[in-house]
């Protein structure tokens, strides 16, 4: 579950976390803070590994606000059919749904379709799809170069 305050960037290297846990968005990404969108601040390694990829910021990271606001975004995919990927969110607080919905990836032209509009909760759902693409390219690409490692 990804920090709702997170704004992925690019993805980790292998150097800063080898072998991380499934995350929320499908591979981890280093990024930028947004708590205070006047101030973004860049997280520290450790930061990015607790806290913006994996989750529950709220019960201990120190940046993140206190108050009414969400917690936690989650992902997933429920179709890839014709190069058209359908990503279910939820955005959560203390585990139940504030906002949720289901957003359609265009796999060609690595876009959104008009149903869904902007922010961190667009670029956090373009990390998740990329992730997803990604892995799902990766067999067929060993399959078709396997002395490549």
């Amino acid at each position: 579950m990804a920090c709702p305050y997170f704004y992925p960037t690019e993805r980790l290297s292998e150097k800063v976390w080898p072998k991380p846990p499934r995350v929320s968005l499908g591979d981890p990404y280093a990024g930028l803070c947004c708590v205070d969108p006047l101030r973004e601040w860049r997280p520290d390694d450790a930061t990015l590994r607790d806290f913006c990829n994996r989750g529950y910021p709220r019960q201990g990271c120190p940046r993140f606000p206190a108050g009414e606001g969400p917690d936690m975004v989650r992902f997933s995919v429920i179709s890839d059919r014709d190069g058209v990927i359908k990503i279910y969110y939820v955005v959560e607080k203390n585990g139940s749904p504030m906002e949720h919905g289901e957003i359609e990836y265009l796999e060609d032209s690595r876009r959104f379709r008009a149903n869904f509009a902007g922010g961190m909760l667009e670029r956090q759902a373009q990390a998740y799809a990329e992730s997803y693409v990604r892995r799902k390219l990766e067999p067929q690409q060993e399959a078709q170069n396997p002395h490549r490692r």
